[in-house]
């Protein structure tokens, strides 16, 4: 596979191509499964140094997205490469390599961390298992990332019940590092922490993306946050990529009408956009194990056609953004 190039030349960090998951559901002994498609078929790029958060409710297929990033798990269709290798059909002595350039933090910084390892072990753990370095060596470098990541020396022989959310969540971020990776997948990072913590946990991140260079795939459902961290913008609804493109675009004016319910819906977002206006999305979310014919959004769009409910619209540029909507032209965001 081609991968596009970021602006140094070099190939993009990730370059996802039609990913998708389906998972078997299991009716009874005899019937046949049912099939969820929890990811669609999705497409982005992330280059070294930007960020991409990936937004929606819950149940849009943010975070089984963010675990085949994170090669946790394959996906059932689509390609997928990291740093311009492939990365769903690797071969075995391989895929070790290509592991330690993802890494993940996960949503809750209580349940990450074994409580039974002192900080100084769960740091050096993957050094451990990954490199060949002397137990002199796995502490040097575990000391440097706990200060560079806002912790004293003297934490390092601590267990994690002795630190705060905060302070768990930035360990949790030391240890993604420990492997120098390229892309690290931020999977709510900050929604379990207090609103000033969150602030400080997400000016670390971006004080280690320039000083490291890292591409972050940000998953949130919390547009505040988003608007400050994001460089683009992909806007996930039933598994399926409905917006995408530039940040700023996204939120001044949003194109689908999903963007502008989720932007409409966020205090502090409503007028920030050019003419947005709160929208109350009517109906309950449809079940992934039945989806609506047509565009997923089509059951609570305010703007249906007849079209809308039987045809499913593709991605397309429309004011230098990539929407999902037969109406999208037409539609402003008033």
């Amino acid at each position: 596979m081609n991968s596009p190039v970021g602006a140094d030349g070099t190939p993009s960090v990730v370059v996802a191509q039609n990913l998708q998951q389906t998972y078997k559901i299991k009716r009874g002994m005899f019937a046949a499964p049912d099939l969820l498609r929890a990811v669609g078929g999705v497409s982005f790029t992330v280059d070294a140094g930007k960020t991409l958060a990936v937004v929606g409710e819950s149940g849009c297929g943010k975070s089984t997205l963010a675990r085949m990033i994170a090669l946790i798990e394959k996906p059932t269709a689509g390609s997928l490469s990291l740093g311009g290798r492939d990365a769903v059909d690797t071969p075995v002595d391989a895929r070790k390599q290509l592991r330690q350039s993802v890494q993940m933090v996960f949503q809750n910084p209580y349940g990450s961390l074994n409580p039974r390892k002192k900080i100084g072990s769960i740091l050096e753990a993957p050094l451990a298992i990954n490199t060949d370095l002397s137990a002199a060596q796995r502490s040097e470098k575990g000391r440097a990332m706990m200060a560079k990541v806002g912790l004293r020396p003297e934490h390092y022989e601590r267990y994690p019940h002795m630190f705060s959310g905060g302070q768990r969540q930035r360990i949790a971020i030391a240890r993604a590092l420990m492997l120098s990776p390229k892309l690290l997948v931020a999977d709510e990072p900050v929604s379990a922490l207090d609103v000033s913590i969150q602030a400080q946990v997400l000016n670390l991140l971006l004080d280690l993306q320039e000083e490291m260079g890292l591409a972050y795939l940000f998953i949130s459902h919390d547009l505040g946050v988003v608007r400050h961290i994001a460089h683009d913008v992909l806007v996930m609804y039933l598994g399926h990529a409905v917006e995408q493109g530039e940040k700023n675009k996204i939120f001044l004016q949003p194109r689908h009408p999903y963007t502008q319910a989720l932007l409409g819906s966020t205090p502090g977002l409503v007028g920030a956009a050019s003419g947005l206006k709160r929208i109350v999305l009517k109906g309950e979310l449809p079940s992934p194990l039945n989806p609506p014919s047509g565009c997923v959004f089509s059951t609570r769009c305010p703007h249906v056609t007849e079209r809308c409910r039987v045809e499913r619209p593709l991605m397309r540029e429309v004011d230098g953004r990539q929407v999902a909507c037969h109406e999208a032209e037409r539609l402003n965001s008033a």
